[in-house]
Formats: C-alpha cells, structure tokens, sequence
C-alpha cells in the first residue's frame, strides 16, 4: 500500500496549478492598469484608512494607509 501512495505522487504534473507554462500570462481587461488604476487603489486605501480611524482602530488604519503608500508612489514613479 505503501509503495501506490509514492508511485501516485511522483505522477504529478509539476504546472497542475498553474496552467500549462507556455500558456499566455492573463493581463490586462480589468481597467487596473497603469496610473489611472494605481490612483483608483490609491483612493480606495486612502478611505480604508481613515474610516478604520474613525473606528479606532489605529492598527487597521496603519495597515491600509501603508497599502495606500504604495500605490502613491505607482503613481508618481518612485522606487523603493
């Protein structure tokens, strides 16, 4: 019994999760690429944060205005 556990997972395609390794990388259709997107995200943390503030919970808030930061600085084209 031993021996038919091993043999199966040695059969595993390596890519089964992922797809197939020549197929295409899915980009693009979802209207979140480039400034115009990174400035939609920016928004959108931005008030994650501040209304996590209103709540109180200042831990919450640290972690969006963070997410946030990074999509400001998408938009202006700075590196870290």
């Amino acid at each position: 019994m031993r021996d038919s556990f091993q043999r199966n997972s040695r059969q595993r395609p390596s890519n089964r999760r992922f797809g197939s390794a020549s197929a295409p990388a899915r980009r693009g259709g979802d209207g979140n690429n480039g400034v115009a997107g990174a400035k939609r995200q920016y928004e959108r943390y931005l008030a994650l944060a501040q209304a996590a503030l209103l709540s109180g919970d200042t831990v919450e808030a640290q972690n969006w205005f963070q997410h946030a930061e990074h999509f400001y600085r998408v938009m202006t084209g700075q590196q870290t």
